[in-house]
Order: structure tokens, then sequence, then C-alpha cells
């Protein structure tokens, strides 16, 4: 199962890839993580990677579709993947439909995780985290059995992300907006788009994109 899924920050992509990786057998391929990987690994492309990275500029679509393409090699995506994070762009996504059909491969299916914007403010700028174990909680949605400590190791600090306030949160969700929305109509006119509502509890998203997918599998 060749998939990509699509979603702002905080839709909940994340829990939703483990879960796709778990079910399918299939890794989840987050941009950071191969570009990480690529620049540890020492090869042609990672030193690039590498050289654009350590001036501060944007690694271009030409590199991070090298990278992919580097990974799209090793034995565990032989069965498939999850793309998380890429693409943004409708180059990008053009990018990856060529470099798919040179290894004879297409995509299965595009999940978008739609969201409600001024609900998704709430979600993410309400989390904050134990400082010394890194559980998290939630203003509204998940607070501490008793106030001030940590339900799994008893810490007493906790830290909130610099860029988890509602100003940074809505420029964020604007930028992605602004990239990623025509993104969609691509995908719809390939007949690969599948829209599940990424605000709904976690089992019901989960639910909705098993559904979209036994319905490819046919």
């Amino acid at each position: 199962m060749r998939l990509v899924l699509l979603g702002p920050p905080g839709a909940g992509k994340g829990t939703q890839a483990q879960w796709l990786k778990e079910r399918y057998g299939i890794p989840q391929l987050s941009t950071g993580d191969m570009l990480r990987a690529a620049v540890a690994a020492g090869t042609e492309i990672g030193r690039q990677a590498k050289a654009v990275m350590e001036r501060g500029e944007l690694v271009s679509d030409e590199i991070m579709i090298g990278v992919i393409a580097e990974r799209l090699r090793s034995p565990d995506c032989a069965r498939g993947f999850v793309l998380d994070g890429f693409p943004r762009t409708v180059a990008q996504a053009e990018a990856l439909e060529r470099l798919l059909a040179e290894r004879g491969e297409k995509l299965d299916a595009v999940i978008e995780l739609a969201v409600d914007t001024e609900a998704l403010v709430e979600r993410i700028a309400g989390r904050f985290a134990c400082a010394k174990c890194g559980a998290g909680y939630h203003d509204r949605f998940k607070r501490p059995a008793v106030e001030g400590v940590c339900d799994v190791c008893g810490g007493t600090e906790f830290v909130r992300r610099k860029d988890d306030n509602a100003e940074a949160v809505r420029t964020r969700l604007q930028a992605y907006a602004a990239q990623t929305a025509p993104l969609l109509p691509f995908y719809r006119q390939r007949g690969l788009l599948r829209t599940v509502d990424g605000m709904a509890p976690i089992a019901e998203v989960t639910a909705a994109i098993r559904r979209a997918l036994e319905d490819i599998a046919g």
C-alpha cells in the first residue's frame, strides 16, 4: 500500500501514520527523518542536503525527491509506504508521480485529514508536556489527575513549545492551507483523494481510513 497522508500541524497525522504502519507493515516516511538519515549516512544526496541545511536554506524539491528515491530502495519499502509531510506542493506531487512511474509504481491513495481551523488552534495551543518525562497534556482535554503533578513520573515542572500559541498556530495553518490546498484538486482529479474528518475522535478517524482503504482494496 503506497499512501500519502495530508493534514495540517496538529491534525493527528502521526497517530494515524503509526496505525497505517502497523496495519499494512509499511514504514512511515517523514521528510525530517529521511533528511537526517541521508545526512547521517553520508550519501551523495545526503551531503548535498547537509550543505544546504548548514547554510540555513530550504532543501530543494530536487534534493528532497533524491532523498525519497534513495529511501524507497530500502527493503522495508517493498510492500509500500506512508508519506507524511511530502508532497507539500503540486510541483512536489508531480515529481513524486514521475519518481514512482520510473519504478513502475503509483500511489494507491491520498488521505486528507480535514480539520476545523479554530478547533485545531485550540487543540494545539493548549498542549503542554512534563519537563521530566515528556508525557503530553492539554489545558482543556487532558489535565493531570493531580493538578501540577505528572501522572506518569510525578514530575512537577511542565513546558510548552514556544510556537504552540494561538497566533503562531494560525500562521502555520494559513501557510499549510496556501501551500497544500492546490494538492486536493490535483489528487481528486486522479481519483486518489480520500477525505476523512480529522476532528473526530482518534478511533473514528482510524475507522474511516480503514473503510476508505478497504474500498480501494476491493
